[in-house]
């Protein structure tokens, strides 16, 4: 008889939960145009709920947006989400953020975020990675006075800028450090 400790039950279910999350990117799918979708309207909620965030978004060289990351931990945790990197306009690349963690952590939330890559080499560091890791290089843009979002003048000189938002859940914070972003095809 097997014994099946609550903490198993969570890294395999988490595991599975995982696995099957890219299943919808098979060939001929139409998960380009649902990532592209919702990278719109984030960027329309994010640049009409922060305006400050289009001045952002003009000076840099690209972003990739995230519109919906799913975190859980109960001890052990992992977030989850799809996004498109955008270049002027354009999209033009698919990403997986996937993230795992251990510690004190129990609950669940979404949220999502956009990397504002400041400078071209910041840019082109994350597209020739084969596995990019959100570090301490990102500087976070904060909520403050309500609902106006500021990045204070280092901004011009930090490479990436990172702005979360619209936070739903009962995990206290965001954060994308250690994060792993990997290029996708969907």
């Amino acid at each position: 008889m097997s014994s099946f400790s609550r903490r198993g039950f969570m890294a395999s279910a988490g595991g599975a939960a995982l696995m099957t999350a890219g299943c919808a990117n098979g060939i001929g799918s139409k998960g380009g145009a649902a990532i592209d979708a919702r990278v719109q309207t984030t960027l329309n909620y994010l640049f009409n709920r922060y305006p400050g965030t289009q001045e952002l978004s003009n000076k840099a060289s690209g972003m990739l947006v995230m519109p919906l990351v799913t975190e859980a931990g109960f001890g052990i945790g992992g977030a989850y989400g799809r996004g498109a990197l955008r270049v002027g306009d354009a999209t033009v690349d698919y990403y997986l953020q996937a993230e795992a963690s251990i510690g004190f952590q129990i609950g669940a939330q979404q949220y999502a975020h956009v990397l504002f890559f400041m400078t071209d080499e910041a840019l082109q560091n994350f597209r020739t990675s084969p596995g990019w890791v959100a570090g301490a290089d990102i500087k976070y843009a904060i909520q403050n006075e309500g609902d106006r979002l500021s990045a204070d003048t280092i901004t011009s000189l930090t490479p990436v800028v990172a702005v979360v938002f619209g936070q739903a859940g009962l995990i206290a914070g965001a954060t994308i450090e250690g994060t792993k972003y990997t290029r996708i095809i969907p």
